[in-house]
C-alpha cells in the first residue's frame, strides 16, 4: 500500500462511512520550499488531509479547494486536492506576525470549500470555529450539508493524517453509538500515523467492529502550474510593468507558490509575450 493514501471503509452494522488518510512524502514535498512555523505548518497540514477526506467522499472529476483569507496574521491558506488525489497547497503569513493557537492565526479570517467539477463550481462558506479546522468543518457538514460528521486530524512537519466519519443520509443512528465513535476518533495523535497508517490502524482503532475497508486511493503532490499560465501572471501584471521589471533587473524571475519552482524570463521572451501572432509556451505541468 502506499504511505502516502486515502483509505476508505464502512462499518457493517452502523450506518457510518469512513476514510483514512496518511500523508508523508508529499507533504514533505509542499513544505520543502516554505518556511512554516509549528502553528501554520500544523494547520496547513490539517487543510491538506481534510481535502484529500473530502474529495475521496464525494463522486466527481474535478478538484476541491479549501482557502481561508484573513487580514490578521494568516492571509491566505489554499489547499486543492483533485479528484485524482493529487494535492497541492501553500499559506501566506502576514510579515513579522505570529500566531500562537489556531484561534489567533485565523482571527477575522473567511473559510470556503469549492467544488469545481468542470461545469458551475460550488462554494459553501464555512464558519470558523475557534477551536480547530476540524471542528469549523464538521459544524459546516452538520448544519450546511445535513451530514452529520466526526473529524478528527493531526499534522506537524513530518505527517499529515485524519479521519473522517459521517453518516449516511436517510439512516438512523443510535446516539450511543455515535458518541463511542466520536471517542475513538478524538483518540488519534501524530504517533499513529507514524508508520503506514492504512487497514492496520483502521483495524486497531475500531477493533470492537466489523469494518470493511476498500482499496485505497494513493495520493501524491502535483503541482499545476506551467509555462503557459506563469505567462499568463505576466500578462495581468501588463507590459509596461513588465518591460519596467526587465529593465531594473535585467531578467523576470516568477516563483510558484505552491512548488517553489523558479521560471525566468529575458528581453526576447517578454517580447514574444507581448506581441501578437505568436506560439504560446507549452502548457505542461509537473
Amino acid at each position: 500500500m502506499s504511505a502516502d493514501s486515502v483509505t476508505p471503509f464502512g462499518f457493517e452494522a452502523l450506518p457510518v462511512r469512513g476514510a483514512l488518510i496518511h500523508l508523508s512524502q508529499s507533504w514533505r514535498r509542499m513544505l520543502r520550499d516554505h518556511d512554516y512555523d509549528a502553528i501554520v505548518t500544523e494547520t496547513l497540514g490539517h487543510a491538506a488531509a481534510v481535502t484529500g477526506l473530502i474529495a475521496q467522499s464525494l463522486k466527481f472529476d474535478g478538484a476541491i479547494t479549501l482557502q481561508i483569507q484573513g487580514a490578521g496574521v494568516l492571509q491566505m491558506l489554499v489547499m486543492q486536492c483533485t479528484s485524482e488525489f493529487d494535492v497541492r497547497g501553500m499559506a501566506a503569513v502576514h510579515e513579522g506576525g505570529h500566531a500562537r493557537d489556531f484561534a489567533e492565526l485565523t482571527a477575522n479570517a473567511h473559510c470556503a470549500v469549492t467544488v469545481d467539477s468542470g461545469d458551475r463550481p460550488y462554494q459553501g462558506i464555512v464558519a470558523i470555529d475557534d477551536t480547530s479546522l476540524a471542528a469549523s468543518l464538521e459544524h459546516y457538514f452538520d448544519r450546511s450539508v445535513q451530514v452529520p460528521s466526526h473529524i478528527a486530524l493531526v499534522a506537524n512537519a513530518d505527517v499529515a493524517g485524519g479521519l473522517l466519519l459521517q453518516q449516511v443520509p436517510g439512516e438512523t443512528m443510535d446516539a450511543d453509538d455515535w458518541n463511542r465513535l466520536k471517542f475513538l476518533a478524538e483518540t488519534l495523535t501524530e504517533k499513529d500515523f507514524a508508520g503506514e497508517a492504512g487497514i492496520e490502524l483502521i483495524g486497531k482503532l475500531f477493533a470492537e467492529d466489523d469494518v470493511r475497508v476498500y482499496q485505497p486511493h494513493p495520493v501524491k503532490f502535483r503541482c499545476r502550474c506551467s509555462a503557459r499560465k506563469t505567462e499568463d501572471v505576466l500578462k495581468m501584471l501588463g507590459e509596461a510593468e513588465s518591460r519596467e521589471a526587465l529593465e531594473e533587473l535585467g531578467s523576470i524571475e516568477v516563483t510558484c507558490e505552491y512548488c517553489g519552482r523558479r521560471r525566468h524570463f529575458d528581453a526576447v521572451d517578454v517580447e514574444r509575450i507581448f506581441s501578437d501572432n505568436v506560439v504560446p509556451a507549452p502548457d505542461s505541468m509537473h
